[in-house]
């Protein structure tokens, strides 16, 4: 049984092509909502963190309703590192609006998503968006739009998909990629209900639903997003629920929502093909089923790609530690990667050798940088290492992750990317050039990729825009040094002065101003040469017999290299680690003391 009467559809695309801007012109311009609600842009990015990186991080949800119908809208993350999100959300919906930028044409991150929507079955409405730009060739990205189709195993049907034109920033669309006939954004909201169809559901049989999203209510607890499969869920009813290892126990609905506007709204039942949020489920995980308890059948349990990468995070153990932070101690650090773990899938946390110590793992670079970010806005402090590569043994052979990269640069500036790729082990697959801008494709271990973005964009001036996306795991390619560096290190604790610091910045690039507390072991900048050096910040200029220590030319500080924690994490070695605390980054040697980290090393190197 088809309900015509409902569409639930993902808005899926490559990162920054204009999913969230064109779900604000789709609230805005259905009628769906009160000005107040449809105010600014990006609406749905309603964490602090999605504003700020203009990224969407967490899948939402929201319903519109146009010509009778209601649309149930999941705006989905475009970055790799966030796929987790996009093969959950998949079986959520029965449509999907694949995004495509105009110029850009189809990226790494469009095959991916696109991959899932298709192995999935679902139909797809091609949105050709930012038709706008200049440079825009809606002609050329079609064509590599239906290649791509083709490609990813889509069968007829599917390869038959509908397309639409769109600038979503002004809120346009049509049929032709004209903007002078474009009048408003309902040619995308017809062609939804038009050549989408709705959820085949049938509410005569008993309930079923899986568990796609968890998010928590102050009053109700812990929620249950998901999609009715079958049959009806009503308030009050008991339920089943099935955990992934086949375990089942009883719980009672207290409460059943619909997704209204940007909101939710309790209603008394909801029937097969509706996207609902259940609470009273003690204890659901992602991916588990909820169904009825008599003849209520298991869906498969819903596989996530493994994580790629991982990181040890521990308590703060530095000289400052406690003195900027709320939570400190190993035990609200665990308590945060539980709670963590409960919304993200694609995450896993396993207790290290040492019980102040968990070993992360995650998708990507990103992924984990987002995670220390949230922690240190909450107040957390903590330490964290070098994101490091998951190996696996294969058939009694190491193998280790690797990433399909797609880099766009000034002509000038490929010789340097190619060079530096090269040094990590990348391998050229394509390279074409067009008005002066070099489209290079290259693959490459995730250990070579790792550190590699910051060189990336003082290589190519800030104008390159690197992409990446997992291909899978491949033989080990060997050693990868491209990521040396020698480290200035304080060997002193105090504070730092700017006679010292003058000094020491013909030595290298300095992370610190003066004025600034550093403690024994602190890495305060990065020595010219590959080897670490230790030196004193906190020298002072002193007084003589002959002159006040104020006399004199005073020498010009240059600007301290202003260090984000992604920049920091990619800087950092294997010997040292990251402080992370609500007010500050520090980057540390994992062993402060000298005479001990001189005697490990020694010890490495067998002497």
């Amino acid at each position: 049984m088809i309900r015509d009467d409902l569409r639930n559809i993902a808005i899926i695309a490559h990162v920054d092509h204009g999913k969230t801007t064109l779900v604000d012109a789709l609230l805005k311009q259905s009628n769906t909502f009160r000005d107040a609600d449809a105010q600014g842009t990006t609406i749905m990015d309603s964490n602090e963190l999605e504003r700020e990186r203009g990224i969407t991080i967490f899948a939402k949800n929201a319903a519109i309703k146009w010509a009778g119908k209601k649309i149930n809208i999941v705006d989905t993350p475009g970055h790799a590192d966030f796929g987790g999100e996009v093969e959950r959300i998949m079986s959520l919906v029965d449509g999907c609006l694949l995004l495509v930028d105009a110029k850009e044409g189809p990226m790494p991150q469009t095959k991916f998503v696109l991959k899932k929507a298709i192995q999935a079955g679902h139909k797809i409405i091609v949105v050709i968006n930012k038709v706008d730009k200049k440079d825009a060739r809606p002609e050329w990205v079609l064509n590599r739009t239906f290649d791509l189709f083709i490609d990813m195993g889509a069968t007829e049907e599917q390869s038959n998909f509908q397309v639409v034109y769109a600038s979503a920033v002004n809120g346009l669309a049509g049929l032709e990629p004209d903007m002078a006939k474009m009048k408003d954004i309902t040619p995308i909201l017809n062609a939804v209900v038009t050549h989408l169809t709705g959820p085949v559901a049938d509410p005569s049989l008993p309930f079923q639903m899986a568990v796609v999203n968890i998010f928590y209510d102050n009053y109700k607890g812990r929620i249950a997003i998901g999609r009715v499969n079958n049959g009806v869920v009503k308030q009050g009813q008991t339920v089943k629920h099935i955990d992934r290892d086949g375990k089942e126990k009883t719980s009672k609905v207290i409460a059943v929502q619909i997704f209204d506007a940007l909101g939710r709204v309790d209603v008394s039942e909801a029937e097969a093909g509706e996207v609902v949020a259940i609470a009273g489920i003690e204890g659901v995980q992602i991916g588990e089923s909820l169904v009825d308890p008599v003849g209520g059948v298991a869906l498969p349990v819903m596989e996530i790609e493994q994580p790629t990468v991982k990181m040890t995070f521990g308590t703060n153990t530095s000289p400052f530690a406690g003195s900027e932070g709320t939570f400190s101690t190993a035990r609200h650090v665990k308590e945060r990667l539980e709670k963590e773990l409960l919304n993200d899938v694609a995450l896993r946390v396993e207790k290290s050798d040492s019980d102040s110590r968990f070993v992360v793992s995650g998708r990507g670079e990103l992924h984990l940088a987002i995670l220390i970010e949230k922690m240190r806005r909450e107040g957390f402090e903590l330490e964290v290492s070098r994101p490091q590569v998951i190996f696996k043994e294969v058939d009694g052979k190491m193998e280790e992750p690797f990433e399909a990269v797609s880099i766009e640069c000034p002509e000038a500036n490929t010789g340097a990317v190619i060079e530096k790729m090269g040094r990590r082990r990348g391998e050229m697959k394509d390279m074409r050039v067009e008005n002066g801008v070099g489209f290079l494709e290259f693959e490459i271990p995730t250990r070579g990729l790792i550190g590699y973005r910051t060189d990336f964009m003082a290589d190519t001036k800030g104008q390159g825009i690197i992409n990446s996306l997992f291909l899978g795991y491949r033989p080990t390619v060997g050693d990868i040094t491209a990521n040396e560096h020698g480290s200035m290190i304080s060997m002193e604790n105090g504070v730092t002065m700017h006679f010292a610091l003058a000094n020491l910045q013909e030595r290298g690039a300095l992370f610190i101003g003066p004025a600034v507390q550093v403690y024994v072991g602190m890495v305060i900048g990065q020595y010219s040469r590959v080897e670490d050096i230790e030196v004193n910040p906190c020298k002072e200029k002193k007084l003589s017999n002959m002159r006040s220590k104020g006399d004199g030319a005073a020498a010009a500080l240059d600007t301290p290299r202003d260090m984000t924690l992604e920049m920091a994490l990619e800087f950092i070695g294997d010997d040292e680690l990251l402080e992370v605390t609500p007010k500050s980054l520090r980057i540390r040697k994992a062993q402060l003391d000298s005479t001990t980290r001189k005697r490990e090393s020694a010890k490495k190197l067998g002497l």
